[in-house]
């Protein structure tokens, strides 16, 4: 699997923004919004905790790149799911990202260069007009073979989209 990063609220300023606003003025039930989500969660065993803000994920692209290229990297991407997802932090604050990246056991003082220095905003920016063109338009999208499924979705739902390109089952 490939990471593939997208920009869903990037005008999201660096202390959040409440749901509510988030919202406003489009018809959307924030609470029905969460207990759908949460049932779907529930389903599959996953824990989702109910938020009351977005915060701006650029940064936590960035060090997401980085930690790709880091011996137990894949680690990080969990832990800021559960950080966002679970436990409603601001996954656009440095002090919050460094946080994490030291509860995986990732180098922080690398960490730190690579968020201060913005190194790698280029393969963000690369990542953003990639998800554009091939019709990103929420997350999660899963795309295999030119084929996608956009928003959580149970594993059956993806179980097809694999089955749909040719993908073989693997002995249980």
């Amino acid at each position: 699997m490939k990471w593939i990063h997208f920009p869903l609220h990037p005008d999201t300023p660096s202390e959040g923004r409440s749901l509510q606003e988030l919202f406003a003025g489009r018809d959307v039930d924030v609470d029905a919004m969460y207990q759908r989500m949460k049932g779907l969660m529930d389903d599959e065993g996953l824990p989702y905790g109910q938020r009351t803000h977005t915060y701006n994920s650029r940064l936590a692209q960035e060090l997401g790149i980085w930690a790709d290229g880091q011996a137990g990297g894949e680690a990080l991407h969990d832990a800021l799911y559960r950080a966002y997802f679970v436990d409603a932090r601001n996954i656009g604050d440095i002090d919050v990202l460094l946080e994490i990246v030291e509860s995986v056991g990732l180098d922080t003082a690398a960490a730190r260069e690579v968020l201060e220095g913005r190194s790698h905003s280029t393969a963000v920016d690369a990542d953003w007009e990639r998800s554009r063109a091939i019709g990103v338009t929420g997350v999660p999208t899963f795309v295999a073979g030119g084929y996608g499924v956009v928003g959580a979705q149970p594993y059956e739902v993806l179980e097809q989209l694999l089955e749909k390109v040719g993908a073989e089952r693997r002995p249980d």
